[in-house]
This record gives structure tokens, C-alpha cells and sequence, in this order.
């Protein structure tokens, strides 16, 4: 699995819409809120279009690209983290994702009711950052109240432990998300104990349609997202759904008629890996397949990531580029040119690279 997104937002915002344009799921969707009940889940192969010219050059037929998991949870409300509309339950499923994609109005339809009675993408933005705020500083709190009694019986690891405890919950009364703190060594670890998810990336998806106040809308949630530190992406969502139900080919025919660049999916991945330092590598030994991984990691646990065995029994990694394999057409040429290196564990795997482990267990 390549990351997980969870994907949020107020009811009726269009967020089934949105799964099902990236997943292909057809999640159930109505005009009322808690629609979606138990949260819909979507595997979706990661747009890759180096990973289909690589099996061309090298001759390697169902190539398996990276993946990214989508979980679209109920829509939240306003009292969400004290169980409004279920919102305590919801929470718990997000909690452990790589990124939340904070799915935001910004079309008009008298058709699907509005949860707050109008269009304001900024108030509908802090109504959800107000209530994932109040669940962690209830989550922390919980924590501090067992992290002080076991300070009482003499752990002197949880008197510090209470310290940083405090501090996040001070960063959050202040009504600021735990992701706009520098953070100290032992204050990362807390966030994974306590499942904080106010830390989380957030990537801000302006639902729109054609009109112009919908483009405007679109406009302020990329202010926002900018002076947030987040990303932003504006998808008109009916119709990438509709996209997404089309074969390939009439897809990019219809993509090309429109003259969209490219899927909103391809943009929002794309958001993604930026947001979350990733890149995409190659293993083609046998089967040529792509894989995730953060900037800065090393051979050895590139290795592991595939199986414990490759890290545990790592020699060396034989790798290569992928702008030497398109230059010159094929792994025989690329050897021959000598840009075929023998690396050790503690090579940096780059984005783009080609590469077969060597191990011994």
C-alpha cells in the first residue's frame, strides 16, 4: 500500500461524490446528512505514467503500480467531538491516515441542502478544524489524567511525558491545530500514542461546479490553505465522476475535448506527495512494480518496506535511472553506457530510480 487519505468534510459537501470519482466505488449517496454510515473504503492505483513507459522498454507486461487507500467517513457537524451526529465513532477512523482530504462546498444546487443554510467555504472549514481541535484536546487530556497518575506513583519518564502532554493541549485551547507546532523529539511520539489528528496533512478540495461564484469560493479556499501550510485542490466533482465511469480511451478523449490537463485524481495525488515528501521507485526483477516511499530513505529499509528479508539479508542495490532508460531506450543500453550502479544499504533511493535488490538470509 502506497499511503491512506482520509476523506472529510460536512454532509451534503459532495464528499461520496469525490470517493466515487477517485475510487470507482459508487458509494451510496443522498440528500441528508450521515448518508454513509460505516465508512466507505477505495484502494485506487496511483496515476503513473513512467511506470507504462518503463514496461514498454523493458518489455514487462501487467506492471502493478503503487496504491492509494481513500476512507471517506460520515459527514461531521458542529458538536462532533462531543458524538454529535455520531461524530465520536467517525473520528476513530481517521486517526490513524497519512492525510486528510477536507472536502469543501463550493458549488451551487437548491437541490441538495446545505447543512448551515449558505455558501461560506471559510466558516464550513472551521466548523470541521473546530471540532478535530476539541476531540484531540479531549483525546490529550484523557492521557494527561493517566500520564499524572502514574507521575504520582513515582514514573519519572511520565512527569516529562505530562510536561509535553500540557503543552500540546495549551497549542490547541488556543485554537490552533497541533500540525502548526514545531514539535520536540518526545512530542512525535505522543501524537501516534495518543492518535492526535489535528497533526495530519490536509489538503483543502474545493468542490466546485461552473459558475463563477463557485470559481471565487475555489479562490479564497486557496488563500486559506496558504496561510495554513496546507494544499489545496478544485475538482468539479459531479463531473470527474462521470469521467471516472468512462473507459480509458474515451477518457482521454474527453479529457483532451475539454482541454483538462489532467484527472482530478492525478492532481490531487499529486498534492499528495508533496505535501507528504514522497516519491515513486521501481522494482523489475521480475514483475515490474511501483512503490511509495518518503524522501531520504535509505536502500536497506527501501528493502524492508518490500519484505523484512531483503533489509535483513540487504548486499547491495543495482540501480538506475529512469531519464537514462528513456534517453537510451533499454536496461542493455543503459549498461553499456555504465549508469548501472552497484549502491550500498545506505544509498538514498531517488525518485525515478530503477531498481533490483541483491540479499542473502
Amino acid at each position: 500500500m502506497g499511503f491512506t487519505c482520509g476523506i472529510i468534510g460536512l454532509p451534503n459537501v459532495g464528499k461520496s461524490t469525490i470517493f466515487n470519482a477517485l475510487s470507482g466505488a459508487g458509494a451510496a449517496m443522498a440528500n441528508y446528512p450521515f448518508c454513509t454510515i460505516e465508512p466507505n473504503k477505495g484502494i485506487v492505483p496511483v496515476p503513473d505514467e513512467r511506470l507504462s513507459t518503463i514496461a514498454g522498454l523493458l518489455h514487462k507486461n501487467d506492471p502493478i503500480p503503487t496504491r492509494i487507500e481513500f476512507i471517506d467517513v460520515a459527514g461531521l457537524v458542529k458538536g462532533a467531538s462531543k458524538g454529535e451526529g455520531l461524530g465520536n465513532k467517525f473520528l476513530g477512523h481517521i486517526r490513524n491516515v497519512d492525510a486528510l482530504v477536507h472536502v469543501v462546498r463550493c458549488f451551487s444546487n437548491d437541490d441538495v441542502v446545505h447543512l448551515t443554510g449558505d455558501a461560506d467555504p471559510i466558516r464550513d472549514i472551521e466548523i470541521i478544524n473546530t471540532e478535530l481541535i476539541l476531540a484531540d484536546i479531549e483525546i490529550l487530556e484523557r492521557g494527561l489524567e493517566k500520564e499524572l497518575k502514574l507521575a504520582r506513583s513515582g514514573d519519572k519518564k511520565s512527569g516529562t511525558k505530562t510536561e509535553a502532554v500540557r503543552r500540546l493541549i495549551d497549542h490547541l485551547n488556543k485554537g490552533n491545530m497541533i500540525g502548526s507546532l514545531a514539535l520536540a523529539e518526545e512530542e512525535h511520539g505522543l501524537l501516534a500514542e495518543f492518535g492526535v489528528i489535528t497533526d495530519k496533512p490536509v489538503i483543502y478540495l474545493a468542490n466546485t461546479d461552473e459558475n463563477l461564484p463557485s470559481r471565487r469560493y475555489a479562490d479564497s479556499i486557496a488563500d486559506y490553505a496558504q496561510t495554513h501550510g496546507a494544499r489545496h485542490v478544485s475538482i468539479i466533482g459531479r463531473l470527474e465522476e462521470e469521467i471516472s465511469e468512462l473507459p480509458d480511451e474515451e477518457k482521454r478523449e474527453y479529457l483532451g475535448v475539454m482541454e483538462i490537463a489532467d484527472s482530478g485524481l492525478t492532481r490531487l495525488v499529486r498534492s499528495a506527495y508533496d505535501l507528504l515528501g514522497l516519491i515513486t521507485y521501481y522494482t523489475a526483477a521480475t514483475e515490474l512494480q511501483a512503490w511509495t516511499l518518503s524522501k531520504g530513505t535509505n536502500a536497506a529499509r527501501a528493502a524492508g518496506k518490500i519484505h523484512t528479508d531483503f533489509e535483513r539479508g540487504f548486499i547491495r542495490a543495482e540501480t538506475y535511472g529512469y531519464d537514462d532508460l528513456v534517453r537510451l531506450g533499454s536496461e542493455k543500453a543503459v549498461k553499456e553506457h555504465g549508469l548501472l550502479r552497484s549502491e550500498g544499504r545506505d544509498y538514498i533511493i531517488q525518485d525515478g530510480d530503477i531498481v533490483r535488490y541483491l540479499f542473502n538470509v
